[in-house]
């Protein structure tokens, strides 16, 4: 696994799953590696022996951990880069042991992608046949009983959406050419995943929506909260990198969560100024983006020691994403709240430079 530049979660977490499944004496699920107890110590940590994948509210977690134990399916609805994909990930390892049953929605994905497709060699050759078939991960999760996971619900056009209701209502796929079907296994469940920029895009359908349980992810409620969450994962994706040690103040993070939520939120952190917001996202997943690039250039192109001038080009481009009104509220934002913060100085003309 050395030459591997991300390991699935099943994979990078094997250990801290095998404690979790040698101690758990708890009822499991027909299907389940662990019991939804287990999966929620995964998921959270215990201080201890087991990292937390994910940091926020308790009880979400175990509200989507129980939807998976019932035939309902789980949807994780939220803002982009509220750890969706991240928890969908860890939550399928630790059921099923695999977190690789995966479609990814977009505009251009086909039916095929959640039913099943053909080997056209074959197909034309034998004619139809279950060898000839190609099955979806959908349609390999219900035969293995596992998890599915489908990233981007609502990117994927309506009628492929619907292709969902009969797996989601019957559990089971019907494959009329054959004049067969495929029943779930006990332990198939599905985990979706949505992004509340996304209404209008192609919006579920009554009949698909009351299918899932739905489950909104909030962004981080404190900033000591998200700091702790990018410290946490830039130390990781650090490692995962083998980005060289780099001296990364905490004082540089904390700036960067703090330009954003203030940037996200529209008023500064003391509440007393409000600011225009860009029309990015400007999301906590895009300040790690921003800490782990600036730690590259620190460790290859400084002095080892993460400072405002690796930072700034990184917040500079993820902020202005429309070159003219963004560049507006970016300028607006460095005169008028930056530069008047005294122990910002040095973080100011880092930014005011590399716009």
């Amino acid at each position: 696994m050395t030459t591997v530049l991300r390991a699935h979660a099943e994979d990078q977490y094997a250990e801290e799953l095998a404690i979790l499944a040698k101690d758990d004496d708890r009822v499991r699920p027909p299907g389940w590696k662990l019991s939804p107890w287990a999966v929620t110590a995964y998921i959270l940590g215990d201080g201890d022996r087991i990292t937390p994948k994910y940091i926020g509210p308790r009880r979400i977690v175990e509200v989507a951990v129980a939807t998976l134990a019932t035939d309902r399916a789980l949807l994780l609805l939220g803002v982009p880069g509220t750890a969706k994909t991240w928890l969908s990930e860890h939550l399928a390892a630790a059921v099923s042991g695999d977190s690789t049953l995966l479609v990814q929605g977009t505009a251009g994905t086909a039916e095929e992608a959640i039913r099943y497709g053909w080997n056209y060699a074959r197909l034309l050759s034998e004619g139809p046949s279950r060898q000839a078939l190609t099955p979806s991960p959908v349609m390999r999760a219900m035969a293995e009983g596992r998890i599915a996971r489908v990233e981007e619900l609502t990117r994927m056009p309506s009628d492929v959406q619907d292709a969902l209701i009969t797996v989601l209502s019957e559990k089971t796929l019907p494959i009329p050419e054959l004049n067969e079907e495929v029943q779930a296994s006990r332990g198939f469940n599905i985990i979706a995943t949505a992004n509340d920029r996304d209404r209008g895009v192609n919006d579920l359908s009554s009949a698909l929506r009351r299918r899932f349980n739905t489950v909104v992810l909030p962004v981080p409620a404190t900033a000591e909260e998200e700091v702790d969450i990018v410290s946490r994962r830039v130390d990781q994706l650090g490692r995962s990198l083998e980005l060289p040690q780099t001296m990364t103040g905490l004082e540089e993070i904390r700036r960067v969560v703090t330009v954003f939520r203030e940037l996200r939120t529209g008023v500064t952190e003391d509440g007393r100024t409000k600011v225009k917001s860009p029309s990015g996202t400007l999301s906590t997943a895009e300040a790690i983006s921003v800490l782990t690039n600036g730690i590259a250039l620190a460790a290859h192109f400084g002095d080892g020691v993460l400072r405002p001038s690796d930072v700034a080009a990184g917040i500079v481009g993820a902020v202005i994403q429309d070159p003219v009104s963004d560049r507006v509220v970016w300028r607006e934002y460095l005169e008028t709240v930056v530069r008047e913060r005294q122990d910002w100085r040095d973080f100011y003309r880092a930014c005011r430079d590399a716009g």
